[in-house]
């Protein structure tokens, strides 16, 4: 494995401006002057499993109350089925009464008279209170690193899960007020990452770490969606929030306990791995400071395409993540264990087609079979374009449940080869602004969070296959329009405006001071 011009496992970072340079480039770069630290049991792979975990739990929060909701809603009461009680599109399973499915709970649990569009705002709630937080944590989590944020993120949304059942219980305003409120927690968390694999992610080592430790959202949503199932039929729906709220507790205990914001003050970390991080990340592995380029950030045109592709690509993914059980119930009439287990399926596959996607694009930097800009823009067009087509295939599939659940899986599957591409571009055009460069396009990222639920349940409110037709022609229109823009105008190089050079000079300028 080599590093960049001007670095050595053995010596600072040269002084001679090669820090104007982007970290990783297509002319050769040196050999390490000693061997690479081992990834296995190092603090930096640790670390990305901490944060794995984070992610899984940080998801399980999420996703929870997609399939909770189907128990949560009483089928049978009048308010609930006034716009949903004509079509059924599909066969209905034997033993369905009066047209539709009717999930018992145990006794005493409560179930509530939630129609289709209700169950929309509810489900794009979270969203909105996500949206408040990425760019201000991201920011701070730059400046003084991400390690509190993150915990606290995680940790303060594991306590308002707690309290779902007793929102659920005062009206459909309190939950979605608390939903609102754990998307407030949590909205720190991806900036906060990005901000700390800045200063803790060698450059070859970028797509592995990062996929790694994001990936751990599609880990959460296969593991919680069936358990949720499970778990509401066994023990009634508000027990889902309080085993997930302990889950997010007890991690966040782990995190505060064995994490370091820099490998400079880990208490564990060997010197021969600590020296490696440092040297090959060189300055762009320091935080900024108060004052942040903003100008030239609102007129790069490369980290607008990262955040108008990010904003296309999770149009369908919010989709799927949010309504996905809503369709398995509505439409093909699984029970709510067979519901969770299906709606899993996608995330499994995400889970291992990102780790492997993240595997080769390493290879294909680390050999300089293609410069980084090709490897991203290989990756995020091919994440778009082949969900797209998969899409728009559950259009044919009609009550087919084998094509449809299989169709469905492969869409998110593939979409997990975006991951080592456009999600984390924005290391790579501004090493030192990543975190605050994620919370913006996160920020963006978000809104079809909050759209695409709302959006899916006007075109469903009949539950009929027409209406589902449509909410997946837009997703796959919208991906492709993404891929498109990605394709054109995507770019790896750092960007002038991220040199710390170039801050300086920006700094003296303010001051007055003159540049020689």
């Amino acid at each position: 494995m080599s590093l960049p011009n001007g670095y050595s496992i053995n010596s600072p970072p040269s002084e001679s401006g090669e820090d104007e340079e982007p970290l990783i480039k297509n002319n050769p770069v040196v050999q390490l002057s000693s061997p690479v630290p081992p990834q296995c049991c190092s603090a930096r792979l640790n670390l990305a499993i901490l944060m794995f975990l984070g992610f899984s739990v940080v998801y399980g929060l999420r996703v929870n109350l997609s399939v909770a909701m189907v128990a949560m809603v009483n089928t049978t009461d009048p308010d609930a089925t006034k716009n949903s009680s004509v079509i059924h599109a599909c066969p209905l399973p034997s033993g369905a009464e009066n047209g539709s499915q009717t999930f018992q709970q145990p006794a005493g649990i409560p179930q509530y008279p939630w129609d289709s569009e209700t169950q929309g705002w509810l489900l794009g709630a979270f969203f909105f209170g996500y949206l408040c937080t990425q760019i201000p944590g991201g920011y701070l989590a730059g400046h003084y690193g991400g390690s509190i944020f993150l915990g606290l993120g995680v940790l303060g949304t594991a306590v308002l899960t707690l309290f779902t059942p007793l929102a659920a219980k005062w009206g459909s305003y309190w939950l979605f007020a608390l939903r609102a409120l754990e998307g407030f927690g949590e909205g720190v968390t991806f900036p906060a990452m990005m901000a700390m694999w800045a200063r803790w992610a060698p450059p070859l080592e970028r797509s592995r770490l990062t996929t790694l430790s994001g990936s751990g959202s599609s880990f959460g949503a296969f593991l919680a969606l069936p358990l949720t199932g499970y778990i509401c039929e066994q023990l009634g729906w508000p027990a889902v929030f309080y085993i997930c709220g302990g889950a997010g507790c007890f991690w966040a205990v782990l995190w505060f306990a064995f994490v370091s914001d820099d490998p400079r003050t880990h208490r564990r970390i060997s010197d021969e791995e600590r020296d490696y991080i440092i040297n090959s990340i060189g300055p762009q592995g320091t935080g900024h400071g108060w004052t942040l380029p903003l100008l030239s950030m609102m007129l790069s045109v490369p980290l607008w395409a990262i955040i108008l592709t990010q904003m296309s690509a999770n149009w369908a993914f919010y989709t799927l993540l949010t309504s996905l059980p809503t369709y398995m119930s509505d439409i093909l009439h699984f029970d709510l264990q067979s519901n969770g287990f299906l709606s899993a399926l996608p995330y499994l596959g995400s889970l291992v087609v990102s780790l492997l996607s993240a595997v080769a694009a390493d290879i294909l930097i680390e050999r300089k079979v293609f410069s980084v800009t090709i490897v991203r823009k290989i990756f995020t067009v091919t994440g778009l374009v082949l969900p797209a087509v998969f899409l728009v295939a559950v259009n044919y599939a009609g009550c087919d449940h084998i094509l449809t659940v299989t169709f469905f899986t492969l869409s998110s599957s593939l979409g997990g080869t975006s991951a080592p591409g456009v999600y984390i571009n924005q290391i790579d055009i501004a090493p030192r602004y990543a975190g605050f460069l994620l919370g913006i396009t996160n920020t963006f990222g978000t809104i079809p969070g909050v759209l695409a639920p709302i959006v899916t349940g006007y075109f469903t409110e009949d539950h009929s296959l027409a209406g589902w037709r449509k909410v997946f022609w837009v997703a796959a229109g919208i991906n492709l329009g993404g891929a498109i823009i990605y394709l054109l105008l995507g770019t790896a190089d750092i960007q002038p405006w991220a040199n710390p050079d170039e801050e300086g000079v920006r700094q003296q300028k303010r001051r007055g001071e003159s540049i020689s």
